[in-house]
C-alpha cells in the first residue's frame, strides 16, 4: 500500500510504499485497550512506604511491668497509640505493571498507526527541520499543515523542534523510540517524517 509524503518546502506529494501488515490491519479494540491500560498501570508510582509496629525500630523492652504501677498494661513503646510508634494499618508499596509480551505491544502500536492512517489523521511529511527553537516555527508548520492539534514524531529528536512546541499544550514532540500507545491515541493527528516512516517500520 502507498501513503502521501507532502514537501512543506514545495507543498507537492509523492507517494512511499508500505507495508499491508504494518499500516493495514484491522482494528482490533481489546487489544489497544489491553496496551494502554497496562502502560498507564506501568507509569504509577504507588504507595508512598509506611512502617507497622513490627518495622519500627526499638521498642524490643516493656517500658514497664504489667501489673501494680496503675497505668494500663504496655507491651511495647512503639505501638500505633504511642508518639513515634508504628501505623496501624501501615500503607505498603505495591507495583502496578503489568506483563506485556513484546508481539502484543508491536501488534497493538501497529493497529493504532492503522486505524489513524485509514481516519486520515496520519500525516506524512519530507522533514520537521526548524532552525531556531521559537513557538512561532511551529505555529506557522502547523497552519501549513492545517492542523490545530498533532503529535510531532521524527526519527530522532531534535533539540529546536522540542524547545518550540513545548510550550502549546496541543503540541506534541517525540522520536520513533518514545512511541507509546496514549500518545498515538490522545492527539488528533500524528505527523511523521518520512525518515520516522522508514524507521517505524523497521521496529514493527
Amino acid at each position: 500500500m502507498k501513503v502521501k509524503v507532502l514537501n512543506l518546502k514545495t507543498n507537492k506529494s509523492t507517494s512511499q510504499e508500505v507495508s499491508e501488515d504494518i499500516f493495514g490491519r484491522d482494528y482490533n479494540e481489546s487489544l489497544v485497550h489491553q496496551i494502554t491500560t497496562a502502560y498507564m498501570a506501568g507509569g504509577r508510582s504507588g504507595t508512598k512506604a509506611q512502617k507497622n509496629r513490627s518495622a519500627v525500630s526499638g521498642g524490643g523492652k516493656k517500658p514497664w511491668k504489667q501489673k501494680g504501677t496503675g497505668r494500663a498494661r504496655a507491651g511495647t513503646s512503639r505501638g500505633p497509640i504511642w508518639r513515634s510508634g508504628g501505623v496501624t494499618f501501615a500503607a505498603q508499596p505495591r507495583n502496578y505493571s503489568q506483563k506485556v509480551n513484546k508481539k502484543m505491544y508491536k501488534g497493538a502500536i501497529s493497529v493504532i498507526f492503522s486505524e489513524l492512517l485509514r481516519n486520515d489523521r496520519l500525516k506524512v511529511v519530507s522533514d520537521l527541520e526548524i532552525k531556531e527553537p521559537k513557538t512561532k516555527n511551529i505555529t506557522s508548520l502547523m497552519k501549513s499543515l492545517d492542523l490545530k492539534d498533532a503529535l510531532l514524531m521524527t526519527d530522532e529528536l531534535d533539540e529546536n523542534l522540542y524547545l518550540s512546541s513545548r510550550n502549546l499544550y496541543h503540541v506534541g514532540v517525540c522520536d520513533t523510540q518514545s512511541i507509546d500507545p496514549v500518545s498515538l491515541i490522545g492527539y488528533e493527528n500524528v505527523v511523521l517524517t518520512k525518515a520516522a516512516l522508514k524507521k517505524v517500520e523497521a521496529m514493527l
